[in-house]
C-alpha cells in the first residue's frame, strides 16, 4: 500500500494567512496541519508516501519534512503547477504507485478516527469514508445500502439522495491509475474524484465505511478553529509523529 497526500492549491479562503505559506503548513495546535493526515497514513503502516505540493512553497515542505527518515518512512514530492482536480493525483503518482494499491488523503482533512484496520485489510476495489452532515449539497454525496455498498454518488447535488458526505480519505486498488487517465474534465475544468468513484460503482466494487467521530476540512477560519480545539483536546494521545 502506497500513500498520497494532496497539499497543493492556493487556499484563498484563508487569506491573508496563506499569502506567505501553504495552508497545510499552518499550525493546528502544536503541529503543522499536514502532520495530521500524515499521522493517518503512518499509523496504518504505510511507509512510502507521495506529497503533492504547489510550486510556491515546495521548499517549505521539504525543509519541514525532509526525506521522511525522521518518521521512519520515505517521502517523495511532486510539484503540481496548477490544481487539476483530485483525480490528477493518480496520474501524477503513476510511477510512484507502481503495481501497488494506494490510500489518498487530503492535506487539510483531520480525522479523530483511526483507519488502520480499513487500510491494512483492504484488498481490492475502492473504499470511501462517509460522514453524516447537515448540509450535503456542499459535498460529494453517497447513497448506500444496508451492506454499505454504494448505490449512487454525486458531486454537490441540488437534491441529495442522502445526508452522507464523502470525506477526503480514499482507498483504491491499482486500477485507479488507468481509470484516472480516462477521466474527462468536468465543467469546471477539473478531473473529479467522483468520476473515479463512479467507475468503481459501475464495477460493483465501491464500498462505504462510516466516519464515527470528528472529521474536519480545515479550509476556513471557522473549521481551522474547530481543528485547533479537536487537536488540543482529543488528538494528542493518538499521534505517532
Amino acid at each position: 500500500m502506497k500513500g498520497i497526500i494532496l497539499a497543493g492549491g492556493s487556499a484563498t479562503r484563508l487569506r491573508p494567512c496563506t499569502k506567505i505559506t501553504s495552508k497545510q503548513l499552518l499550525p493546528v495546535y502544536n503541529k503543522p496541519m499536514i502532520y495530521y493526515p500524515l499521522n493517518t497514513l503512518i499509523s496504518a503502516g504505510i511507509k512510502d508516501i507521495l506529497i503533492i505540493v504547489a510550486p510556491y512553497y515546495a521548499g517549505n515542505f521539504l525543509n519541514l519534512l525532509g526525506s521522511g527518515s525522521e518518521f521512519g518512512v520515505r517521502f517523495r514530492y511532486e510539484v503540481q503547477d496548477e490544481p487539476k482536480g483530485l483525480a490528477d493525483a493518480f496520474i501524477m503518482g503513476d510511477d510512484f504507485i507502481g503495481d501497488d494499491n494506494v490510500t489518498m488523503i487530503l492535506g487539510d482533512n483531520i480525522f479523530e478516527d483511526d483507519f488502520s484496520n480499513d487500510i491494512k485489510s483492504f484488498t481490492s476495489g475502492a473504499k470511501v469514508f462517509a460522514k453524516k452532515v447537515p448540509d450535503p449539497k456542499r459535498f460529494g454525496v453517497v447513497e448506500f445500502d444496508e451492506n454499505n455498498k454504494a448505490v449512487s454518488i454525486e458531486e454537490k447535488p441540488e437534491n441529495p439522495k442522502s445526508d452522507y458526505a464523502v470525506t477526503g480519505l480514499y482507498i483504491y486498488d491499482n486500477k485507479v491509475i488507468k481509470a484516472a487517465k480516462n477521466v474527462q474534465p468536468s465543467e469546471r475544468g477539473e478531473l473529479e474524484i467522483t468520476e473515479l468513484n463512479n467507475y468503481y460503482l459501475g464495477l460493483g466494487e465501491l464500498e462505504v465505511a462510516m466516519v464515527e467521530n470528528a472529521w474536519l476540512d480545515a479550509g476556513t477560519f471557522d473549521s481551522l478553529l474547530e481543528a485547533q480545539i479537536l487537536a488540543k483536546d482529543k488528538l494528542q494521545d493518538k499521534m505517532v509523529i
